[in-house]
C-alpha cells in the first residue's frame, strides 16, 4: 500500500532485513495507522542507507514537505555513527529525518529479549507515544531516548491512534 505523499507520512529505510522485521513488527501494533507508513527495501548497510537516501529520497523529501524519514540502523557499538549520519543530512531537512537503532545489532536484542524481531517491534510501538515501556530502557536501546522523543513529537498526530 502506498502513502498519500501530500499528507503527513513516514518512510522507514532499514539498514538490513533484521531492521526491516523490527519495522514490520512496529506496524503490527493496533495503535499504528499503517496507511501513513511505508517501509522501504533494506539498503544493505549503514553507509548504503545514506547513499540510498541521497540518491533515491533526497529530491522527494524536498518536493513533499509532509514526508518524514526514519533510518533504522545498527550502531555496531560506535558512538560516532550517529554524528556521522547527522552530518550527512541537509540542514533544511534535519527536522524531518530521524535515526534510531540498536546499540550493537538487532540480533543481540533478539537474543537478550527472547522475542522475534516482529514481537520486539510491536513491543516498541506499545511504548509509544504516551509512555515509554521497559524495552526502550534496555541497554541496547536507551541511547535512542532523545531521538525517540523528537520523532514522536513529529509523527504522533498521524501515526498513532
Amino acid at each position: 500500500m502506498s502513502v498519500n505523499k501530500y499528507q503527513p507520512h513516514l518512510f522507514i529505510l532499514p539498514e538490513d532485513d533484521a531492521n526491516r522485521q523490527l519495522a514490520n513488527g512496529f506496524l503490527l501494533h493496533q495503535e499504528i495507522n499503517q496507511r501513513t507508513v511505508q517501509i522501504r527495501n533494506p539498503a544493505g548497510g549503514c553507509e548504503k542507507v545514506l547513499k540510498k537516501f541521497q540518491t533515491d529520497y533526497l529530491d522527494g523529501m524536498k518536493k513533499y514537505p509532509c514526508r518524514i524519514m526514519l533510518f533504522l540502523i545498527d550502531l555496531d557499538r560506535k558512538n560516532e555513527r550517529l554524528k556521522h549520519i547527522g552530518s550527512k543530512i541537509p540542514q533544511e531537512l534535519a527536522d524531518r529525518v530521524f535515526v534510531l537503532g540498536v546499540w550493537s545489532e538487532p540480533e543481540q536484542l533478539r537474543t537478550s529479549t527472547g522475542k522475534t524481531f516482529e514481537k520486539i517491534g510491536c513491543s516498541l510501538a506499545e511504548g509509544c507515544p504516551k509512555s515509554k515501556n521497559d524495552l526502550w530502557d534496555d541497554d541496547l536501546l536507551r541511547h535512542n531516548q532523545a531521538e525517540l522523543e523528537r520523532i514522536i513529537a513529529s509523527t504522533a498526530s498521524f501515526l498513532f491512534g
